[in-house]
């Protein structure tokens, strides 16, 4: 079994988050090399092909088109063992000294999370991530990415993006953030600030290349005033704005009032 001293390079990520706290338009923190280059390497090695039809859960529609898989048993044992050191107490005791979060606890069973993976085409349209875990009721809090995918351009997009928020309208208002996903380069932001994010652009590899990725999210303990939103709140991109049917699946999927009464509202 690894140790966090053997797995992450601490240096980097204390570093990183020196203006946590001061990060527009969300707290946020960008660790580059978190991962110590032999961990790393045997991640990749391990990381599952894209036609792999019984690893992944596939999402293909207008918001979304990815895959990815959240179940323990079908990870292999580099995997398996960094997730469950990512999801530790000692570990999160230090995230919480990084953060200045009191309250942070592991969300077990990666509900969302887990392992990512875009082909070429793929896309993810900015969005609210849930806020109350729908087994547990605590809040979500923090989220983990972390990219593995080797040699990757800028030209390839499937960039990471943070958009400011809309408070009148509830929506995604400007890009603030663009962040394209290196190789061993891990983002931490809190979701908890009407944190719109997404990816800015398609992915456009090259055939047989994948954007691939870690997602861990680490929870909290909601307030009295918590919105009590259990499933992720999508915005439509700026070609979709007046396409009734995909209104109406971002309704479907996020299943709240509030987004009922926005898109009413506001006639998209």
């Amino acid at each position: 079994m690894y140790n966090l001293l053997e797995i992450i390079n601490f240096k980097n990520l204390k570093k990183s988050f020196k203006n946590f706290k001061k990060k527009k338009p969300f707290n946020h923190a960008i660790c580059d090399n978190f991962f110590k280059k032999k961990i790393v390497n045997k991640l990749i090695k391990e990381f599952p092909d894209y036609d792999d039809k019984n690893f992944w859960y596939e999402y293909n529609n207008p918001l979304e088109i990815k895959k990815s898989c959240n179940d323990w048993n079908k990870f292999k044992k580099n995997t398996y063992r960094i997730f469950l050191l990512l999801n530790s107490n000692i570990f999160i005791n230090k995230l919480k000294k990084l953060t200045k979060i009191k309250n942070l606890f592991p969300d077990i069973g990666l509900h969302g999370g887990g392992l990512h993976i875009h082909k070429n085409g793929g896309k993810l349209n900015h969005h609210l991530d849930y806020n109350l875990h729908p087994k547990t009721s605590l809040q979500r809090k923090i989220n983990l990415i972390i990219y593995l995918t080797k040699n990757w351009k800028s030209t390839y997009g499937g960039e990471l993006g943070f958009w400011s928020h809309n408070k009148k309208k509830n929506q995604p208002m400007s890009l603030k953030k663009t962040i394209i996903p290196i190789h061993n380069r891990a983002v931490f932001f809190d979701t908890t600030q009407n944190s719109w994010h997404g990816l800015v652009n398609k992915v456009n590899t090259k055939k047989g290349l994948h954007r691939c990725s870690f997602a861990i999210y680490y929870m909290t303990t909601p307030s009295k005033k918590t919105n009590k939103r259990e499933k992720a709140f999508y915005a439509p991109t700026d070609d979709q704005k007046k396409n009734n049917n995909i209104i109406k699946l971002i309704k479907q999927r996020s299943k709240t009032a509030t987004a009922n009464i926005v898109y009413k509202k506001n006639k998209l």
